[in-house]
């Protein structure tokens, strides 16, 4: 029921917003929900993830695939968080500002019973989100060529895992306190690890399967260029990388027992990475892939 609620919800949004070069990534987003919050009491958290990050794969493929840079300038209207902005944006963009602040709205009414408050935090990270796309659009214009470390630290707050983190936190209602949630919003190291590892498993699959047109060069190039090293060097030194930060992530599992409840959701954001892109593949942009897993958990019944 969650599934089809979602599905109609998207339709109304990707045919109102008309962005028809944007990745139709619904079922995909509200799987990875899921692989966060599997327990039937999450349905709110679930929901709200999965809309967030269908909203944030429509701004990526904005800005990555469509976007000129004046474009992606004139986005910075999402700074602005307000109707009266709508007028800074293309005309293409209208649609999509407009359902970006109902939805927000939405999700405040939805945890208005705890704290409407709390939103302004994802709202925040929102704005936070757009202006990551924009140094990136910024770098590709310019043709700039950043140093390894600069990449990891712009494309991994990029990645939208400090986004999700928030969001999830907010959608959790009263399951989170504010001491949990102040955590998540201040981006501790775990969910800097969960975001580095998303962002160098999702490189390393870009790689090998090329890039689009509107994306900057990847941690691996990055590396390949910085050191003289061949692709298969800088894997091996990435991959070393990732067992570091999943370093980080368990100690954060000892380091913080009053909210290991919030630190166990970071852990399984990072843990789904894993399900997107091991095996040097990216299985949100090419959906097909999980097409079977998706199937058994969502469709075919389980024999008892």
């Amino acid at each position: 029921m969650e599934l089809k609620d979602i599905s109609e919800w998207w339709k109304g949004l990707y045919g109102t917003c008309g962005l028809t070069y944007a990745r139709d990534r619904m079922v995909k987003a509200y799987f990875w929900s899921y692989t966060v919050f599997y327990e039937q009491n999450y349905a709110r958290a679930r929901m709200m993830y999965a809309k967030l990050v269908v909203l944030i794969s429509l701004l990526d493929d904005t800005y990555d695939a469509h976007a000129t840079i004046e474009e992606c300038r004139e986005l910075s209207a999402i700074q602005r968080w307000d109707e009266s902005a709508v007028s800074l944006v293309p005309e293409y963009l209208k649609n999509f500002y407009h359902k970006l602040l109902e939805t927000f709205c939405e999700f405040e009414e939805e945890v208005a019973i705890i704290d409407n408050h709390r939103i302004d935090y994802a709202k925040r990270a929102f704005q936070k989100q757009s202006t990551y796309y924009l140094q990136e659009a910024e770098w590709l214009h310019q043709n700039h060529k950043p140093c390894f470390e600069d990449h990891v630290h712009l494309s991994s707050m990029s990645s939208a895992v400090p986004l999700l983190c928030v969001g999830m936190m907010v959608g959790m209602g009263d399951a989170i306190t504010d001491e949990a949630l102040e955590w998540a919003v201040g981006t501790p190291d775990a969910v800097v690890a969960s975001a580095k590892i998303g962002r160098f498993m999702n490189d390393i699959a870009a790689y090998k399967h090329g890039k689009n047109k509107g994306d900057i060069e990847s941690s691996v190039e990055c590396h390949m260029n910085e050191h003289q090293v061949t692709s298969d060097d800088a894997f091996a030194t990435i991959d070393s990388l990732v067992e570091n930060e999943w370093k980080t992530i368990n100690q954060a599992r000892f380091e913080h027992h009053a909210i290991l409840s919030t630190v166990k959701r970071v852990v399984n954001m990072a843990v789904s990475m894993r399900l997107y892109y091991d095996d040097r593949k990216d299985a949100y942009t090419f959906g097909t892939i999980l097409e079977d897993v998706v199937n058994n958990v969502f469709l075919k019944p389980v024999t008892i």
